[in-house]
């Protein structure tokens, strides 16, 4: 998948303005959102990188898509009122089998429904992220929730996951600080992680232990005495129904230590201690930085030398701006290091940039959005449902024979609109036009189309100059001079097809 690559420059000194064309206008759309169509790379590359990358962060000058959330219920899983709870308990009592069957019943209803809600708000962030004119906002959300990942498998509250996801867009790229402090609020991770009945005589530890390993410090940075004491200070940490609340007398109030900060703690003082360790900012910077730039090693000694010398540079600059995520991404969106062309086209698509990429760059119809998150989820990536409370782990863990198949599989469904393998012949009729990505390539000439549609789709070749000088070229080339001279719609799309069928199409 990968082409042997020289290991980068460490600098994080601005790019040049000389230097940003349109191939690192593409590379900047790819990487801080999901792409975009040839016309806007081209447009980025004209007014330079300075101002492409303050439009990409600053996104909070572009209107907002509407939120659109009204048709979600909000009290589908609402708990028994004080009512319902007596009636089911004189019930029990009475061994009264009829009304204890039809409270089941009515809680298995409720479930029912709360799941047909989930697919929905699945299909609502899909169609987010292909429509957002923010595309960043939504890049960081997708970033937060696999950071802070929760499933819906296990909080059973498409509300209350709705609820995290808006958490995560309203702190995209602001203050890590106070989203480590709204987390330990947040009734979708305090029901996954158990924390919402943590009392003081039997404090739960879960909460603590992944606040500090997954969430902030990683391994080794931390003991098992500061988890101990850690779910101390989170215990009464809880919610009612949709809400938080601090129930005072579950709360262990007394003397605690962690991480070197002593005192009769609370939830706000144990972040405080996470945020005042060198490591938190380390840690932080390098999910950063192998979300937007490269794989790494799980430890950072292990890191290239390179790399190593930018994420200690981007952890100085959180800590220097109170852990705020934009300074740091300037940094790293305008860097040398950013656009090197060793990290261009060197990290595997995850199964939500393929999808969304492919219709925001190549402007594919969207099709069936169930379609499309069925692909996601044998892909591997299922929104709201992440494998663990650790993520998906990314990068080479997406590609195996079964995942390039269904790759391979919607992508052809997105250019032509042929279902999958396996699923309803039908094929949908929604036209697709791929004249916008020809540039100014003739059609009269097939390897000035052959050699656009592969800068549209791709980028620019890894270990040539050119894509005329490639083997994956002469093979397109083969096919589109057998369909010349002039190139029709229909051959275009096979080409796409083709191109889309490549190892080098799963790179962004």
């Amino acid at each position: 998948m990968h082409a042997t690559r020289r290991e980068p420059t460490a600098s994080l000194r601005p790019i040049r303005p000389g230097d940003f064309g349109v191939p690192q206008a593409r590379h900047l759309l790819r990487r801080a959102g999901f792409g975009a169509p040839e016309a806007e790379a081209k447009r980025l590359a004209a007014i330079g990188p300075r101002e492409a990358v303050d439009q990409l962060l600053d996104f909070q000058r572009i209107e907002a898509p509407p939120e659109d959330i009204g048709a979600f219920e909000r009290d589908i899983m609402r708990p028994r009122s004080p009512a319902e709870r007596a009636e089911l308990q004189r019930a029990r009592r009475a061994q009264d089998e009829d009304t204890v069957d039809r409270f089941r019943r009515l809680r298995m209803q409720a479930q029912r429904a709360d799941r047909r809600q989930m697919r929905a708000i699945q299909q609502w962030w899909l169609m987010r992220m292909i429509d957002s004119p923010r595309p960043l906002e939504e890049k960081m959300t997708l970033f937060w929730h696999s950071h802070f990942a929760t499933s819906y498998r296990g909080v059973e509250s498409s509300w209350h996951m709705l609820m995290q996801n808006r958490l995560f867009r309203d702190n995209a790229t602001g203050s890590f600080a106070e989203l480590l402090r709204a987390i330990i609020r947040d009734p979708a991770m305090l029901g996954w992680l158990d924390n919402h009945r943590s009392r003081r005589q039997n404090p739960n530890e879960n909460l603590a232990r992944e606040l500090m390993e997954l969430f902030s410090l990683g391994l080794g940075a931390y003991s098992e005495a500061d988890v101990k004491d850690g779910a101390r200070a989170l215990t009464g940490y809880s919610f009612e129904h949709n809400d938080f609340v601090f129930r005072r007398n579950w709360h262990d109030g007394g003397s605690k230590r962690i991480l070197g900060m002593s005192g009769t703690l609370d939830g706000d003082d144990f972040v405080q201690a996470i945020l005042e360790q060198q490591a938190c900012a380390e840690f932080l910077a390098a999910k950063l930085y192998r979300f937007f730039v490269a794989d790494l090693p799980a430890h950072l000694p292990d890191t290239p030398r390179a790399a190593r010398t930018v994420i200690l540079s981007l952890a100085a600059t959180l800590r220097s701006s109170d852990y705020q995520i934009k300074p740091a991404l300037r940094r790293l969106f305008l860097s040398q290091h950013f656009y090197d062309s060793a990290n261009m086209q060197s990290r595997i698509k995850s199964p939500a940039e393929l999808v969304v990429g492919m219709v925001r760059s190549l402007e594919t119809p969207v099709r069936s959005v169930d379609t499309l998150l069925d692909a996601m989820e044998t892909m591997g990536q299922r929104l709201f449902f992440p494998p663990s409370v650790a993520g998906w782990d990314g990068e080479r863990a997406w590609i195996n024979t079964s995942t390039m198949y269904v790759r391979q599989n919607i992508a052809a469904y997105l250019l032509t609109g042929r279902r999958p393998a396996g699923r309803r012949r039908r094929v949908d009729q929604a036209p697709y036009d791929p004249a916008p990505l020809l540039g100014e390539a003739p059609r009269d000439n097939p390897d000035a189309v052959c050699a656009q549609l592969l800068r549209a789709a791709i980028g620019e070749p890894v270990g040539a100059a050119l894509w005329e000088q490639t083997e994956r070229f002469r093979t397109l080339s083969e096919f589109a001079q057998r369909h010349g001279p002039r190139m029709t719609n229909e051959h275009l799309v096979a080409l796409l097809a083709l191109i889309a069928a490549a190892p080098e199409f799963q790179l962004c």
